[in-house]
């Protein structure tokens, strides 16, 4: 007997092969995603397990995205906006756009924290790093495109602004 074809909107964790990222001491993750596999358009999921002691990302905010997270195993220390707490299982935790809910999550307990982030996928962005004063600019036609090859991908360190003219002929 033919096991039955799954619909194309359907993908199980098992299924899909994780990506991994490690920088020094401080950053890494195994992540999956969930949204484009399963065919998902304007909003994206990702699951994510982060090592004791260790963060996903730089503490951030973004100018177009807005982001959601939903712990499910684990225990974390989530800095927003200018608040310190404490999160755990079942707790579900919001992000508008904007400075004033710059955020990151470090895992404070002994076993992998695992969480799902949800996000809008607006495939241009700019991503502020209020710790690191960086900004980062990301653009594409999609947000499939962008996680794949991107036509705008720079990280600087925030700097005065120049005349909106600058380097053009204006004579």
């Amino acid at each position: 007997m033919t096991k039955p074809q799954r619909h194309p909107n359907v993908v199980n964790l098992s299924e899909i092969d994780a990506r991994v990222q490690f920088k020094g001491s401080r950053f890494g993750f195994a992540a999956k995603r969930l949204g484009i596999p399963s065919q998902g358009k304007d909003l994206n999921c990702s699951w994510f397990e982060v090592e004791p002691g260790r963060s996903a990302f730089p503490h951030h905010y973004h100018c177009a995205n807005e982001e959601a997270i939903f712990i499910l195993e684990g225990y974390g220390e989530l800095r927003i906006g200018a608040d310190r707490l404490d999160v755990g299982p079942g707790d579900y935790i919001a992000f508008p756009v904007g400075p004033d809910h710059a955020h990151s999550l470090r895992n404070i307990g002994e076993h992998s924290l695992r969480y799902l982030c949800m996000s809008t996928g607006k495939p241009t962005d700019v991503v502020g790093y209020p710790d690191s004063k960086k900004v980062g600019i990301f653009g594409s036609d999609s947000y499939q495109g962008l996680q794949k090859s991107t036509w705008i991908k720079l990280v600087i360190d925030d700097q005065e602004s120049v005349d909106y003219f600058e380097g053009e002929k204006i004579d």
